[in-house]
């Protein structure tokens, strides 16, 4: 790269990474009764074109981060790209349930290994505390940006008609967008310097893919199937896998070799506290983007688009209100976090009121809108309250741990509220009474989050993570 060229500008490039991965989250929720009816897909089946994309982004994002520091940030991030682009498409051409399911765990594999290197670019571009600040404040934008975007596309492909089905658009349109992507990274984005000393633990990678494999899968497939016995093995063996992946980890530290993640970490009780709170958080968070989509087309009748378009003010007000979330924190601390929380289990118990059939389209606008403005004031500074209390030798790893637990649980989320609304849609066949039963649950996960932060240190301190969220 030219060394004229702005940081700015390799910013714009790498940020192109974080908003793909978001966008293809949230581009599939408004999408999803329309590729349950193309693909010929169950309700497993199409809850897991969600989860299986966070299990293989959950699973690799440690070792995306590495390899960065390994092979060379920019190789890492270009090869990342290549893959997305690559299972982008092939999402976009699958024919079976069993394919599309396949392609989107590898591209969500993809996706662990680029966006990892956007942090990092920041880390190396931006040396200057405030601009460095500044950058990340953007990246926090982009992700509510990639959170609309994502929303309003679906509802477009999803709705309209076009040489090919509206739903294989979705994954199809990354294709332009990683080419661009990929040639003004060729062009612009300087190469890191790379740790040679740096090694992978290609072992822990694949126990703990198991572990979340054997953990995500019964619980998706298990409600179909009428739990049968292999659900309830898988869960145990889990258990097993989870166990040794750890005695795993302890062992080679102690023999100084390479590991995925320093137990050390888990001696820090505010960072434990702080793992709890995102676990439940983005249980909540990403389970409702989910079912609120599909509630508003089978429950309400909207159509793709409109469901699509409801989200604008959501993603419009959590932008905004984590900017100034950003700066309120540092003064009065996890208050700011609890007035959020606060929000967010208001809009949800209004939704339980007034989410019916035949509820005014501008009382559903305001009531998402509601649930953003609030997620605005938790969310993107739930990372900072986290991480705060760690030694600075611990940063790289902590975020790493952030990132796994807060994608697990997103599937979690998925797997486990996503599957007590079919098995109630299931029992009842009322839609409604499905949803009332979800956000019951999800108001539950908000008030555990409430409690944990009440468990933390009130004050909190400015660092640079601060907007890195979902």
């Amino acid at each position: 790269m030219n060394k004229a060229v702005s940081p700015w500008l390799a910013l714009v490039i790498v940020l192109t990474a974080p908003l793909l991965s978001v966008v293809d989250i949230f581009i599939i929720n408004v999408a999803i009764p329309s590729i349950k009816t193309g693909i010929h897909a169950s309700d497993a089946q199409i809850q897991f074109v969600i989860a299986g994309y966070l299990l293989g982004y959950a699973s690799f994002l440690i070792t995306g981060g590495r390899s960065g520091d390994h092979f060379g940030r920019k190789r890492i991030f270009t090869w990342g790209m290549i893959g997305f682009t690559l299972f982008s498409c092939l999402c976009g051409l699958s024919q079976t349930p069993t394919e599309l399911n396949t392609m989107r765990f590898l591209q969500g594999v993809s996706a662990a290994f680029m966006v990892p290197q956007a942090i990092a670019f920041i880390q190396v571009l931006f040396t200057n505390a405030k601009e460095r600040s500044k950058a990340f404040s953007w990246f926090g934008i982009a992700l509510g940006l990639a959170a609309i975007i994502g929303q309003v596309l679906g509802g477009y492909f999803a709705g309209g008609h076009f040489f090919v089905a509206g739903w294989r658009l979705i994954f199809l349109i990354n294709l332009p967008i990683g080419i661009i992507s990929l040639l003004a990274a060729y062009r612009y984005l300087p190469e890191t310097e790379r740790h040679s000393g740096t090694k992978m633990d290609v072992r822990g990678v694949f126990i703990l893919t198991a572990g979340l494999f054997c953990l995500i899968y019964p619980l998706i497939q298990g409600r179909e199937s009428g739990w049968p016995w292999w659900s309830f093995a898988l869960l145990v063996i889990s258990v097993f896998i989870f166990t040794y992946f750890f005695y795993d980890q302890r062992r080679k530290k102690a023999a100084g070799r390479a590991l995925l993640i320093d137990n050390a970490l888990f001696g820090f009780k505010d960072f434990n506290i702080g793992l709890w709170a995102a676990l439940f958080h983005f249980m909540m968070h990403t389970c409702y983007l989910f079912l609120s989509a599909v509630f508003l087309q089978t429950g309400i009748g909207l159509h793709p688009l409109i469901a699509g378009l409801s989200f604008i003010g959501t993603g419009v007000l959590f932008t905004l209100s984590s900017i100034i979330a950003g700066k309120l924190v540092p003064r009065y601390g996890t208050i700011v976090l609890q007035v959020g929380l606060a929000i967010i289990m208001v809009a949800f118990a209004l939704q339980i009121v007034y989410f019916k059939t035949g509820a005014g389209l501008l009382v559903l606008f305001v009531l998402q809108a509601a649930y953003g403005l609030g997620n605005g004031l938790a969310l993107p500074s739930l990372m900072n309250v986290t991480l705060r209390s760690l030694p600075p030798a611990f940063a790289g790893a902590a975020a790493g741990v952030y990132s796994t637990v807060q994608q697990t649980a997103s599937a979690l989320g998925i797997c486990l509220i996503g599957g007590l609304y079919f098995y109630f849609l299931g029992r009842s066949h009322s839609v409604q009474l499905a949803y009332h039963y979800a956000l019951a649950v999800q108001i539950g996960c908000g008030i555990l989050v409430s409690i944990m932060l009440f468990c933390l240190p009130k004050t909190a301190q400015s660092n640079n993570t601060t907007h890195v969220a979902e």
